[in-house]
């Protein structure tokens, strides 16, 4: 009878003894050589696979004791997927709230004004942090999954630093940057001036693609726009050189000649009046609001001085001695 009294105080003070160090466990440091770990819970994990994965990423947590430890506190079927870091010195309990939380790691990807739809594209697609569901759709078939009602691509995304936790969909990014785009439309559009030659916001939009291409300075943008806006008003040609690079595609390979300005394509402003059939480029807010409050200015012209402003021009006689002082 002592015997098993004896073997019974034995047992209890080696699950003691265990559950002691078990905790103690729980809230040591993990010692990463100063170095953060990455790894990914993918979806549809157990708690016995997600352990098993971040220990096979190089995180010195045993596979069998964090199971165990997410299992004991009752988190075992909470754990998120997704990707993670985690610091050297965090705990093995810590490190479980992290997955509880789905506190993911964050990557970025930065789209820049006046790029084209093809350059955010290419960007997005190369991304190491991103999950590429859309690299293989075609033009088309992206933009029907972002609205079945969009007619084109280019210009609709608004060009920003987009945050996302690595291991996101690429498609997410698209959808923010797209509706980030319609809010600066609409509250650029809801803020207009008056008497502007545009049928609706897309057509704004267009102007305001050609006005991000025409120039860098900001403190520009309007007097560009009312430049373009006054053509528009007097039935004048556009005759804007960036949407006839558009128009040419691959075929532009650094210089536009003559022959490319006689050239007719749907982009050609110096064949065809009016606005191009889409925008040429991804404008930002200083262009959106240009295009919608241009300058109160009279110029019909204007020529680059070289030193990266322009001399504006209310006839063509003024417009000619500038072009000859300035680039001839």
């Amino acid at each position: 009878m002592r015997l098993i009294k004896n073997l019974i105080v034995l047992c209890f003070l080696i699950a003691a003894s265990a559950a002691g160090g078990f905790y103690y466990w729980s809230q040591l440091g993990m010692d990463m050589d100063g170095a953060k770990k990455e790894f990914t819970i993918q979806p549809g994990s157990s708690v016995r696979a997600a352990a098993r994965q971040i220990e096979a990423a190089g995180v010195p947590a045993p596979a069998f004791l964090f199971e165990a430890l997410a299992r004991w506190s009752g988190k075992a079927n909470r754990l998120k997927a997704g990707s993670y870091e985690i610091e050297s010195g965090s705990t093995p309990l810590a490190l479980l709230d992290k997955l509880v939380r789905g506190d993911f790691s964050q990557a970025s990807v930065a789209i820049i004004e006046g790029w084209t739809f093809a350059q955010m594209r290419k960007l997005i697609d190369a991304h190491p942090g991103l999950r590429h569901d859309t690299s293989q759709l075609s033009e088309a078939e992206l933009i029907r999954k972002i609205n079945p009602e969009l007619s084109y691509a280019e210009g609709m995304f608004y060009p920003d630093t987009y945050l996302f936790a690595k291991g996101s969909s690429d498609l997410q990014v698209y959808q923010q940057a797209y509706a980030l785009q319609m809010k600066k439309l609409d509250e650029a559009w809801q803020a207009r001036a008056n008497g502007l030659p545009y049928k609706n916001k897309q057509e704004a939009l267009i102007m305001a693609s050609i006005i991000e291409k025409e120039t860098g300075q900001q403190a520009e943008r309007p007097l560009i726009a009312a430049v373009f806006v006054n053509r528009l008003k007097t039935g004048m040609l556009l005759q804007t050189d960036p949407t006839v690079i558009y128009g040419m595609g691959a075929k532009y390979q650094g210089k536009i000649y003559k022959k490319d300005l006689l050239t007719d394509t749907p982009y050609n402003t110096y064949t065809r009046p009016g606005l191009p059939p889409s925008p040429i480029a991804l404008p930002g807010l200083a262009s959106i609001t240009a295009a919608l409050n241009p300058a109160s200015s009279d110029a019909l012209y204007f020529v680059a001085r070289g030193d990266g402003t322009s001399h504006f021009s209310t006839n063509l006689s003024e417009h000619n001695r500038a072009v000859n002082q300035y680039q001839r």
